[in-house]
């Protein structure tokens, strides 16, 4: 049996929601928490990624004669409170590696979710998202896994968040999510405003996932006015 593939992305992901969720039927607003679901999967993935690279490049650093290489993937699928979330496990030929991010037999990922999410919806700087990855291993990690995985996502997150949108959106559905969140020490809700459009052509998309500390009509104002700005010009019928 043949080595197994990565699984395909597009270039700095940039319509990575819209692939995921092109052939999806939406019914209700659990199709969002699909859309999101899927995000934490690629997400989680990339992290896992630069584990493995990070780790071998230390390993190296430490032992001129060490020497590995990657092979291949492993399913695995992971609990959230979005539901199942499948993800390709990456390998090395010495099977020394050990995830941090999700340790082996380890498949509950509910306690890290919300930072994840949150890395998207809002606009962080480097900094921040390095910030944010040492809370979501929960313990001081090395300068370089930081580097590795904030390179890996800072353009994704950007290019997510920034890019440009269809000027008419026939059908767009509009809800937020309320969960809790550590803010220095603290537990406190706070809700993910997201807002999933199926554009002319027919296509699902997650147009923009958004953070505020509550569900108010204030806040909704501010997230469909970026919308604008982004270049939607027309909704014919708004769900909510």
């Amino acid at each position: 049996m043949g080595r197994p593939r990565k699984p395909s992305m597009s270039e700095g992901k940039q319509n990575i929601i819209a692939q995921l969720l092109e052939e999806y039927d939406i019914q209700s607003a659990q199709d969002i928490e699909t859309a999101l679901r899927d995000l934490l999967g690629g997400t989680i993935q990339n992290m896992l990624e630069s584990e493995l690279e990070t780790q071998m490049e230390q390993s190296k650093q430490q032992d001129p004669d060490y020497t590995d290489s990657r092979n291949g993937y492993k399913p695995k699928t992971l609990k959230s409170n979005y539901g199942a979330v499948p993800i390709q496990v990456p390998q090395d030929r010495n099977s020394d590696f050990e995830p941090k991010l999700v340790p082996k037999y380890t498949r509950d990922i509910s306690a890290i979710e919300g930072k994840i999410i949150s890395m998207y919806a809002r606009g962080m700087s480097t900094r921040q998202i390095s910030s944010q990855i040492e809370e979501i291993y929960g313990f001081e990690v090395s300068e370089g896994l930081v580097t590795s995985i904030t390179n890996k996502l800072m353009p994704e997150i950007e290019a997510w968040q920034k890019r440009p949108l269809s000027a008419v959106y026939p059908i767009m559905f509009i809800d937020a999510i309320v969960f809790n969140v550590r803010d220095n020490g603290v537990i406190k809700k706070q809700a993910a405003y997201v807002i999933l459009g199926i554009s002319e052509e027919g296509h699902k998309e997650v147009l923009t996932i958004s953070i505020g500390e509550n569900e108010s009509s204030k806040y909704w104002l501010s997230v469909l006015n970026e919308l604008k700005n982004r270049g939607v010009a027309d909704i014919f019928v708004l769900c909510a």
